[in-house]
């Protein structure tokens, strides 16, 4: 049994902490904060509250290290998790990661405190977001019981989705089975993690056995797990069995929205399907479903690959009263297939659209225009081409 007076602290191993690298950094410090250690070193006693002040006030992050060093001395030293956590989002915005090590195991030891599960969400997030140790982030997971604090659904989601987000498709598994081990209960989110993990690495038969385990465990897919099953459906050219997902969704109540809508009008483009697009395009508009630029964009592009230049035109024109701008490459795939096929009158429309919307045609593209207009109008004067 660890006992919790002053002088016990005193000979826990905190030089650790105090003669690591990070702690030599911290001792160059500002005049701010050189007048809050001599604050601390003060005898006037000080609440936790003036104490986290006095931390939150610090300009250099690293001197975090030093205030704890001095608290730590003091009479009226009484850490709390606001304090603890304050100094460990200092030490991550200073990059001083092995400070935090060494000021978990410190914590530990102490056990000056009860902590939250909101306290080691915060601390893993600097653990695989900020100092990309992946594996510290699932240490501090599996720690958390050590600390009297059992995970959340949300905390363990976390880590997951570190996992998955860093591709580490086998050690996002090895975690999901130990849920039971740390009291997590299982919900739509951290499934959907799986999902989204496997469709990433191509096991999309593995992503449909884990939308089976959705009324196991009392829950329902949303959205999220649709668009994720259909994005993958599409990469992998199965536009149509994306399709009969939906019709599936819309069986079960789950409604579509514009990013869902958004992932089959691009799979539909990619296979050349533009009709289709169009008709989804208006689909998602009666469903209640807002059209984004990019909506529009993809049909644009479908019908500049299929060379519809008169109804990609009218699109173009559509979405500039909107308030959209076709992209850059829309009007240059537009100028060249216009070129091709001698529509000078037309080029000339695509060339001033192009500029009223803030693009410069470059050296190549006024070449082809060029060419393409001389060779119908061999006294063509560029001049007056933009001028009509």
């Amino acid at each position: 049994m660890i006992s919790r007076s002053y002088s016990t602290i005193l000979k826990i191993p905190l030089p650790l902490i105090f003669n690591s690298p990070a702690f030599a950094y911290s001792t160059v410090t500002s005049t701010r904060d050189s007048a809050i250690l001599t604050r601390l070193n003060h005898k006037d006693w000080l609440t936790p509250k003036e104490v986290l002040t006095l931390m939150n006030s610090l300009t250099d992050p690293s001197s975090a290290i030093r205030v704890l060093e001095l608290y730590s001395k003091r009479k009226d030293y009484k850490p709390n998790e606001p304090f603890y956590l304050s100094i460990i989002l200092k030490l991550g915005h200073a990059k001083l990661f092995d400070a935090i090590d060494d000021l978990m195991h410190r914590i530990r030891l102490e056990r000056n405190c009860r902590l939250s599960d909101d306290f080691f969400y915060n601390v893993i997030k600097v653990y695989g977001n900020m100092a990309g140790r992946i594996n510290k982030a699932i240490e501090t997971l599996y720690d958390m019981p050590k600390f009297h604090c059992w995970p959340s659904t949300k905390t363990f989601n976390l880590v997951l989705n570190l996992l998955v987000s860093a591709k580490l498709f086998d050690v996002a598994h090895e975690v999901y089975t130990s849920a039971p081990k740390l009291g997590v209960e299982i919900d739509a989110c951290c499934l959907n993690i799986l999902i989204k993990g496997l469709c990433n690495c191509g096991k999309l038969e593995a992503a449909f056995q884990v939308l089976d385990e959705f009324p196991k465990i009392k829950c329902e897919p949303n959205v999220r797990t649709f668009s994720t099953l259909m994005h993958a459906l599409c990469e992998n050219e199965k536009v149509d069995d994306a399709f009969m997902l939906l019709d599936k969704m819309e069986r079960d109540c789950i409604w579509p929205d514009t990013i869902l809508f958004n992932i089959l009008i691009s799979g539909l483009r990619k296979q050349g399907r533009v009709e289709q697009a169009k008709e989804l395009l208006e689909r998602m508009q009666l469903k209640g479903c807002s059209p984004t630029p990019s909506s529009y964009q993809e049909v644009l592009y479908g019908l500049l690959d299929a060379e519809r230049f008169a109804e990609a035109k009218d699109l173009m024109n559509h979405m500039i009263l909107m308030g959209i701008t076709p992209s850059f490459v829309s009007y240059k795939v537009m100028i060249q297939g216009l070129c091709k096929m001698n529509l000078v009158g037309d080029v000339n429309w695509a060339v001033k659209q192009m500029v009223q919307q803030g693009f410069v045609p470059k050296m190549g593209m006024w070449k082809l225009i060029v060419r393409s207009v001389v060779s119908q109008d061999p006294s063509f004067q560029l001049e007056s081409f933009l001028t009509e």
